[in-house]
């Protein structure tokens, strides 16, 4: 499901008009339809609920207005509150805010400040509140009447609907740039826009409902500008091949990891555990020969190879000889290998050897702190990155405030610059690729904030690129699996007690519901226009 900036869904809106001969009225009624689709949904009860509905002047005001003639024709107490006048509603919205004379709808028109204070004290008593005030419009942050009106229907503490954004949020944002509604359900109309998926903007999102108002999926899909998508349960669900009655082990990807060092032999039991679990036909986790004897013993699905180490129990440098030497499918590299020379030696020689796709993660990536220049993709080696925040801080050369303010522009910026896969963990992991396409990840949860977490998914996307050949599949199944088995685990565990090798109970569970077609998405619902909601 592609994600949408605000002139991009502008676009989208007139080449459905223009090419599709779909008209502005009837996107605008269809809007407002599907919106109180979603409404009841989430209230079944709604015919019976006292709605308020808050109007604007531009076309999300138009949107409200339909769900206000809507509902008064489900029997729905609802009232209308402009904070415009009525004189300066046209277009679009000023005919549907006109059809409103044809219904039991009361119209207040809520312009002044003097007024607001009988209005907000009406608007506290109802049950649901309809946000259709901004939009996708707003560029600024609220000052003002509007302002104080945002703030005021926030601290009523009445369920807030918002149609397409929360008004205050800026759709071609996930900063805040100030006060904005926070809602209970968001009914993006078309497609996803940017603060509805990304934190922090998608916190005051509530439930995220993505409404078919009749733009086409080949619209949406050819508008001009940056590929970004959400990575869906359905979508998800169609990388899950099934496997063949006469597949083997070694038709399901042969994958090797180097990983480990004295104090941190577990970073490589859990790359491992994640590798099994989520599919490899054969495992191998290479570690300095001290902690071979640790590894080994933690699973006994997967071998084990001792390299040799320095003084200090990390790997030395000519241990990369041997690693390419190795017949292997997939090399992953990074948990727990520690710092120093032989270390940096001993990646850099893998990242400009190795003929087989790589994937890099935590200290192997601390090795190109401050020149990246060799860290690069080439013609028949895909080379996957998977950094934290702090990883990829380092990578750049920014603040992590900076890069966890920009990370779909961070991670699309390096990948395409190096011609590698980037998967930038963290809340609403991004996945980036060569092309400059990027993915949106919407699984997991704070629970998985703990040490290991990002080890097992090392293992978790070198199995699944070993098994599918193609790394930028491979890393939107991966994030989307570990997450979703972070979810499953934290149910039974809870945030706080949540441990890294919990997760391994629960990669099986997820890849189950994953391919249930009864199962439904938890990052994004969609809504499909019925046509015998447009009738009037």
């Amino acid at each position: 499901m592609r994600v949408l900036n605000a002139s991009q869904m502008r676009a989208a809106d007139r080449r459905t008009i223009d090419a599709v001969g779909v008209s502005s009225i009837q996107l605008m009624e269809n809007a407002g339809r599907q919106v109180v689709a979603a409404m009841q949904q989430r209230w079944p009860t709604l015919a019976a609920l006292r709605v308020a509905v808050m109007g604007g002047k531009g076309n999300n005001g138009g949107d409200g207005f339909v769900v206000a003639r809507v509902l008064a024709a489900l029997g729905t107490d609802v009232s209308v509150y402009l904070l415009s006048p009525v004189k300066e509603i046209k277009g679009d919205a000023g005919l549907q805010l006109s059809r409103l004379k044809s219904v039991d709808v009361s119209v207040h028109e809520a312009t002044r400040s003097e007024d607001w204070g009988g209005y907000i004290k009406a608007i506290a008593g109802v049950d649901v509140v309809v946000d259709a005030l901004l939009g996708t419009g707003l560029a600024r942050p609220l000052d003002g009447y509007f302002r104080t009106v945002v703030n005021d229907l926030n601290a009523c503490a009445v369920p807030i609907v918002s149609i397409d954004v929360p008004s205050g949020l800026s759709a071609d944002s996930a900063s805040l740039i100030g006060e904005s509604i926070v809602a209970e359900l968001t009914v993006a109309l078309g497609a996803p826009k940017f603060p509805l998926l990304m934190l922090p903007a998608a916190a005051r999102v509530g439930k995220l409902v993505v409404a078919d108002i009749g733009i086409p999926d080949f619209v949406t899909d050819s508008v001009v500008g940056p590929s970004v998508k959400v990575i869906t349960r359905a979508w998800a669900r169609t990388l899950v091949v099934q496997r063949p009655a006469g597949m083997h082990k070694g038709d399901c990807g042969r994958v090797l990891l180097v990983a480990g060092s004295t104090g941190k032999a577990g970073a490589a039991c859990l790359a491992g555990l994640g590798a099994l679990r989520s599919g490899a036909g054969l495992v191998t986790v290479a570690t300095p020969r001290s902690c071979q004897p640790v590894v080994s013993a933690w699973m006994p699905e997967y071998m084990t190879l001792g390299l040799n180490e320095t003084a200090r129990g990390t790997l030395r440098a000519e241990s990369a000889e041997e690693i390419l030497e190795e017949s292997c499918d997939v090399i992953a590299v990074g948990p727990g290998l520690g710092r120093g020379k032989d270390v940096s030696d001993f990646v850099r020689t893998l990242v400009k050897r190795s003929v087989v796709s790589l994937v890099l993660d935590a200290d192997a990536l601390n090795v190109f702190e401050g020149g990246t220049t060799e860290l690069c993709g080439r013609d028949g080696r895909d080379l996957i990155i998977t950094p934290h925040p702090g990883e990829m801080s380092r990578l750049v050369g920014m603040p992590v405030e900076e890069v966890q303010a920009h990370r779909i522009e961070v991670a699309r910026d390096f990948a395409t610059a190096h011609q590698l896969f980037v998967v930038l963990k963290g809340a609403r992991t991004v996945v980036a690729t060569p092309d400059g396409a990027v993915w949106i990840n919407g699984t997991g949860n704070p629970g998985m904030a703990t040490g290991g977490t990002g080890d097992v998914l090392t293992g978790v996307v070198a199995a699944w690129l070993g098994q599918m050949k193609d790394a930028g599949m491979a890393c939107c199944l991966g994030v989307f699996l570990h997450g979703f088995a972070g979810d499953l685990a934290v149910a039974t565990c809870g945030e706080v007690a949540l441990v890294a090798s919990d997760m391994g109970k629960y990669f099986g569970p997820a890849l189950l519901n994953l391919v249930d077609p009864s199962m439904r998405d938890e990052l994004v619902e969609t809504l499909p226009l019925e046509p015998h909601r447009l009738r009037a």
